[in-house]
């Protein structure tokens, strides 16, 4: 993409309503446009990133076996009070009417329509297990929605429900999500520890939160220190071996980590005191096993292998993919602006010209453009006519891993400069060796699936 052509309608100075980075550098960097208090509209920069988490997410649900639907932003108020929630949720849920005076309601969840799909489509042992799961819109009306999209009103969600005959394998289904989730986060980049926390209004009594150490986290977390050294890397896993994922769920609850709400203080101070933690965290999502609370309520059951109507063992499983973006700014920034990893950049690199209008740096530039994008890379080109300053001060705004500058001096020695946003540090190289070593980095941060993926724009093309 063209600078020149593209609409990102930087912000010089810092916003006064902003009262945390993510929220600041996303106004400041044209991502996003307040619309109403907690309501945003999504501009071009923002919506690609958004799109860019969606698709990890997608991808590794499907990976562990997870099915995807759509379900819809209004709801019948009526599964609702089959439920028993339609009154108990409180004024977060945006209650409306119809036309014909019928009760409806704005999903801040979907526990109660997808157990009504369900219960309309499935009635034996033999269709189980089943996951599905959706990314939709969803709205709670906050009473004080601030800090951008970290809390707002309306937010994009993945939200994924598992259908299981017994306990045991409903709880295999709850190991599985928590190993998709560690794999999700890592590829954005982010270290997002699952903690011991409250299932608030959904219920049950088996349920971890993905937190992301960030000072302006709105949850108190106390936590071992041990817990930051765990890492899920490359490992293969299999998601149908039970005991494969209950271990990785083992390895990475068995240390101290919980929210406020379920802190215990005997038995944080059991652990040494130099590796006792107190920090705040940012949710970025949570899973839940909670039995048959919706199905028996809801009458969503089997036909047993005795023949006898069971109802089914159930969990939910989030993701907050607007939130996420606001968590990784709050992770990766600093004083200049934001630092995306390469798995959700909006655009793969930065090319920018320090004189435009040279014919030598315009050709060394267009061919820089066609040879990345070529290579099914997406690079953004700073094709403005402004000064150098300037342009470099936008690159480090929107934070792209990699810039790639282009000056008449450089290419008298047939030399580019490459430079690493994270680190700042440079190097000069030949315009097809900077090229190729761009491709090589996004080769080895994403499998080689995704790689192909990237390359056919095969996902999403919108992307």
């Amino acid at each position: 993409m063209r600078l020149t052509r593209y609409f990102m309608p930087v912000l010089r100075e810092n916003p006064a309503e902003a009262q945390i980075v993510s929220h600041r550098l996303m106004l400041r960097a044209g991502m996003i446009k307040q619309n109403a208090a907690g309501i945003y509209s999504w501009l071009p920069l923002g919506f690609k990133v958004l799109r860019k988490i969606e698709r990890i997410v997608h991808e590794e649900q499907m990976r562990a076996g997870h099915i995807p639907m759509l379900m819809p932003t209004l709801q019948p108020a009526d599964l609702w009070r089959e439920s028993g929630r339609y009154d108990a949720y409180g004024p977060e849920m945006l209650r409306v009417r119809d036309r014909q005076d019928r009760d409806m309601l704005y999903g801040p969840t979907n526990e109660e329509m997808i157990t009504d799909i369900f219960r309309s489509h499935v009635g034996s042992y033999k269709d189980l297990p089943l996951t599905l799961y959706h990314i939709q819109w969803k709205f709670r009306d906050e009473i004080r929605p601030r800090f951008g999209v970290m809390r707002g009103r309306e937010f994009y969600m993945k939200d994924g429900y598992n259908f299981d005959l017994t306990k045991e394998d409903a709880l295999h289904a709850y190991n599985r999500h928590l190993v998709s989730y560690l794999r999700t986060y890592e590829r954005m980049g982010l270290q997002a520890i699952p903690m011991r926390a409250d299932s608030g209004p959904i219920g049950g009594d088996d349920t971890h939160e993905f937190l992301v150490l960030a000072e302006t986290g709105e949850s108190e977390v106390f936590y071992d220190s041990a817990v930051t050294d765990l890492t899920f890397g490359d490992r293969a896993i299999d998601y149908d071996n039970v005991a494969q994922c209950a271990g990785v769920l083992e390895e990475f609850t068995s240390k101290y980590a919980r929210t406020d709400e379920t802190h215990d203080e005997a038995l944080f101070n059991q652990i040494p005191e130099e590796r006792r933690k107190v920090a705040r965290g940012i949710e970025v999502g949570q899973i839940f096993y909670f039995g048959t609370k919706y199905s028996e309520a809801m009458g969503a059951t089997v036909q047993g292998p005795d023949g006898k109507p069971t109802p089914v063992h159930m969990g939910s499983h989030g993701i907050g993919v607007s939130r996420l973006v606001g968590a990784i700014i709050e992770a990766s920034h600093d004083d200049k602006g934001i630092i995306w990893p390469e798995g959700v950049a909006p655009f793969h690199c930065g090319i920018v010209n320090l004189k435009q209008g040279d014919a030598a740096a315009d050709a060394a530039c267009d061919t820089l453009y066609t040879s990345l994008t070529a290579l099914g890379l997406e690079p953004l080109y700073d094709d403005r006519n402004e000064r150098a300053g300037g342009k470099f001060a936008t690159m480090d705004l929107i934070g792209l891993p990699w810039r790639i500058t282009v000056g008449p001096r450089g290419l008298k020695n047939g030399v580019v400069e490459l430079t690493s946003r994270r680190t700042g540090e440079s190097e000069e190289l030949p315009p097809e060796a900077a090229v190729k070593k761009i491709a090589e980095i996004y080769r080895g941060a994403h499998p080689a699936e995704h790689v192909e993926m990237m390359k056919t724009r095969s996902f999403h093309t919108y992307i």
